[in-house]
């Protein structure tokens, strides 16, 4: 039986001609298929897989109620060294305690509390 030339589909008419097949390059795709060692990778080899404790707010379980925009100090750990507001899954601290530190902080620069941007280089 000799085969017959098929004609091309629509989905095939409309792709260009210039390098063939989309799966190919050097880059992996979303979801790290190339055997890294992140979250869906293989475990380690000769030790425990890596443990990562919950984080949990120090506001909630210091059972802090307001957040003082005078206390520079305590607000001084959610500033990076640039300057920036550190993001609550580096902290660890809930999202309404957040807001409030995020505010708190930009009071606390609007009076010179706190700095605007980090150490000069």
């Amino acid at each position: 039986m000799a085969e017959e030339p098929r004609a091309a589909s629509p989905s095939e008419e409309r792709r260009p001609s210039g390098g063939g097949d989309r799966s190919g390059g050097d880059r992996p795709r979303f979801g790290g298929g190339g055997g890294g060692r992140g979250p869906g990778g293989p475990p380690r080899e000769g030790g425990r897989k890596f443990f990562r404790r919950k984080k949990v707010c120090k506001f909630c379980v210091e059972k802090i109620e307001n957040i003082n925009y005078k206390d520079y100090r305590m607000l001084g750990q959610f500033v990076a060294e640039s300057g920036k507001i550190v993001p609550r899954r580096l902290t660890g601290v809930c999202s309404p305690h957040q807001h409030r530190v995020a505010a708190a902080i930009k009071q606390a620069r609007n009076i010179a509390l706190l700095p605007f941007a980090g150490r000069a280089s």
